[in-house]
């Protein structure tokens, strides 16, 4: 499903303009990227969780060299935690 299937959907759902809907994702996406950036997490009841994760340096292999060596440096990486109601809607 791209972005404007979304929208589409969005607008047709709630019975707005696909130029409203538009608007109200991208600012949805806004405030979950300002508030990841910060390092606050993001909960949508029954959706899920947005948060930030640190993942740590670690030694990786060149791909294009494989016995070469790489270090990887540490970094910090959005990541998604499925809600209860997301995970049953999926499973059933």
């Amino acid at each position: 499903m791209s972005k404007q299937d979304i929208i589409n959907a969005i607008a047709d759902a709630a019975g707005i303009t696909k130029r409203s809907a538009a608007a109200s994702l991208d600012a949805l996406v806004t405030l979950v990227t300002k508030e990841l950036k910060k390092g606050n997490s993001v909960t949508i009841t029954g959706f899920g969780t947005f948060k930030v994760s640190n993942r740590a340096a670690r030694t990786g292999v060149n791909p294009r060299n494989p016995t070469q060596r790489i270090s990887i440096p540490a970094m910090r990486v959005p990541s998604f935690k499925a809600g209860k109601t997301l995970k049953d809607a999926v499973r059933s």
